[in-house]
């Protein structure tokens, strides 16, 4: 008999969207699954993507991840695929009726958060976001920095 692997979930690559939390109040979220083909897999694998400038679209009834980078597979011949192509987000109908329903009433965007390994598939962690305005972003910044020192100065003082 052999012994069966244990598959070691910190080694898989997570692709995150450091800027989404800066331009956007994030709101509900939701895990989507993406319609990949098999190169695309094997370059997120390698951790050759970028979701940094990327948003959701509803096309049809559907919803697609526009403007996100999957580098080309090293290894992937003729078959390989385009970097910059549309893919489709899986979800539930109802899910993706209340995300259409935000879009279209409250003019709001779908942005994605994080790109991951579960199990062998590929989920999008996207969530509805307002778009914020500079104000908004420097008191994101401000209120950041006055917990960072608060947080130092309360480590100091239970040191010394």
């Amino acid at each position: 008999m052999m012994a069966s692997k244990a598959k070691n979930s910190d080694l898989t690559p997570v692709i995150a969207n450091a800027k989404a939390r800066h331009r956007f109040t994030i709101g509900q979220k939701f895990e989507a699954g993406i319609a990949l083909t098999g190169t695309e897999v094997k370059s997120i694998r390698a951790g050759n993507a970028q979701i940094t400038d990327s948003y959701a679209k509803v096309i049809n009834g559907e919803l697609f991840l526009l403007n996100t980078y999957i580098a080309e597979y090293e290894f992937g011949g003729e078959s390989n695929h385009a970097p910059q192509r549309p893919r489709k987000l899986l979800l539930k109908r109802r899910e993706l009726d209340r995300i259409q329903n935000e879009i279209e009433l409250a003019r709001k965007s779908v942005v994605p958060l994080k790109m991951y390994f579960k199990n062998a598939l590929v989920k999008c962690e996207i969530a509805i976001g307002t778009g914020k305005n500079h104000g908004d972003k420097r008191e994101d910044l401000k209120k950041r920095v006055a917990d960072r020192e608060a947080d130092q100065a309360l480590k100091k003082f239970l040191k010394g």
